[in-house]
């Protein structure tokens, strides 16, 4: 089947999450109550009607699409699936750091066809996909070409690497020139924009990871799993993401660590 332009999907991807920015703006940085999940991160009444939003602005551009979303669920088998997390960065939302994010992607047929990163109280959007590039508020963004040697690498959730794997753990504090232990979406978002030239990352779901992938694939970078595998709704949630030549170098890094 011929993949459909992604030019009108992107547009609508950045229209919809602007729509909706307001939503968690209006919550940010004031009293809330904080449940815990299943698994113990936390969830609060603006994440949820955060994606209410997001599926009705969907829902009004898109009635025969698909929506599979971190709070709602969702089937995953529709051909055009937008894939949601309302607030990606809930912990750091909850404790008045702003680089939290929304997220929101675009798949056809299984595969990523369109995604974007917004961080609303930074007032930036970025988005994506193949063949039109990448966006950071309009602006044309793409990674940047810095040698392995030379790269800046932010790794998210490091506690939980040490805790599940601390050989790479400790493998990728020195894998590059400057190690930031972060969190969160925007590591991917200054990706991107080539601010920073590689991201580890771990314990993910798919829509924490899908969404990103078509921005990072569209600044012109490479985005897999741990084992260089292409990433979809059965990964495993460990991601490395970063230039080429940056990426190539921390999976080898992993490679090793691992044995």
């Amino acid at each position: 089947m011929t993949q459909p332009d992604p030019a009108p999907f992107a547009v609508a991807l950045r229209d919809i999450l602007l729509a909706a920015r307001e939503v968690p703006l209006g919550f940010f940085r004031q009293k809330l109550d904080v449940e815990a999940k299943a698994d113990q991160s936390p969830v609060t009444r603006a994440d949820r009607q955060t994606e209410e939003r997001i599926r009705a602005e969907i829902a009004a551009r898109f009635p025969d699409h698909g929506i599979y979303g971190e709070e709602f669920g969702g089937a995953r088998e529709a051909e055009f699936l937008w894939v949601i997390d309302p607030i990606d960065g809930t912990k750091s939302f909850i404790s008045g750091q702003p680089l939290w994010g929304m997220l929101l992607g675009l798949l056809h047929d299984g595969k990523p066809l369109v995604g974007g990163i917004q961080a609303p109280a930074q007032g930036e959007v970025a988005w994506g996909g193949p063949g039109i590039g990448a966006f950071l508020n309009g602006r044309p963004i793409k990674v940047r070409d810095a040698a392995p040697a030379e790269a800046f690498v932010c790794v998210n959730e490091l506690r939980r690497i040490l805790a599940g794997d601390r050989a790479t753990a400790l493998a990728l504090m020195d894998a590059a020139r400057i190690v930031r232990e972060t969190a969160d979406c925007y590591s991917y978002l200054q990706l991107a924009a080539g601010w920073v030239d590689g991201v580890v990352d771990y314990g993910l779901e798919p829509y924490d990871f899908l969404p990103v992938l078509p921005l990072v694939e569209a600044a012109g970078g490479v985005m897999t799993d741990w084992d260089g595998r292409p990433l979809g709704f059965g990964s495993d949630g460990r991601v490395v993401a970063g230039s080429p030549a940056v990426h190539a170098h921390l999976l080898k890094v992993i490679a090793a660590a691992r044995g």
